[in-house]
């Protein structure tokens, strides 16, 4: 079983996501959080395998409750709920450590399948929409560093491709390589770089500036 926190301020939002994921037959609601804080406090007690986590809430906002919650040992992916038009807070919420972004009008199977989809490790959950995402928040790459000095040039080309939301399959034919060859140049990318997954790896390309603003459409 899949075990489910459920962080939103909203005690209807909380009862309806509980009611579509409560059906699942892999799917448990462990526990429900109506603020960051309570989240952060329950993730710790009930270890939960996903939160479910809100941005905008009193006591303490998701992106601080998603820092805490990934700082700590064997933390729980979170699955952060965003509405794309309104919320100015995803990218933060990215380098907080989340594992991916689920839009809040998602159709219930869509809801389910992400929390398995990022239970199973597969933390860029929906590599377009967090493209989109990046790209409309962050403005000015930083560019430079210290830390792609240490990758080799195939591994910048691989990161490059992995910041345009590309699949392996897809990186391994536009470089002529497997996939398997693919999975080990990202693997020592995010190695090198101290890097936890593939979603901080898009973020880490666009700091970099290997992916600017828009250019992930070509």
């Amino acid at each position: 079983m899949i075990r489910v926190l459920i962080a939103d301020d909203h005690a209807l939002a909380r009862s309806g996501l509980s009611a579509m994921l409560g059906v699942q037959p892999d799917i448990e609601v462990a526990g429900m959080a109506a603020d960051g804080a309570e989240a952060v406090t329950e993730a710790s007690r009930l270890r939960p395998d996903v939160v479910l986590m809100d941005i905008r809430m009193p006591v303490l906002d998701g992106i601080e409750a998603t820092r805490r919650i990934r700082a700590r040992t064997d933390a729980p992916t979170v699955l952060v709920l965003t509405t794309f038009d309104l919320d100015q807070y995803v990218y933060e919420a990215l380098r907080a450590g989340a594992g991916g972004f689920l839009l809040k009008d998602a159709p219930p199977g869509q809801l389910a399948e992400a929390v398995r989809t990022v239970a199973a490790g597969q933390a860029l959950l929906a590599p377009a929409v967090t493209r989109r995402l990046i790209e409309r928040f962050l403005t000015v790459p930083p560019g430079g560093g210290r830390a792609l000095e240490r990758l080799t040039d195939r591994e910048r080309e691989v990161l490059a491709h992995v910041g345009r939301g590309r699949s392996n399959a897809e990186i391994a034919q536009a470089l002529h390589l497997s996939e398997a060859t693919v999975k080990t140049h990202l693997s020592r990318v995010l190695t090198k770089a101290g890097l936890r997954d593939r979603v901080a790896a898009v973020v880490f390309a666009y700091e970099q500036g290997l992916v600017k603003p828009g250019e992930a459409r070509r």
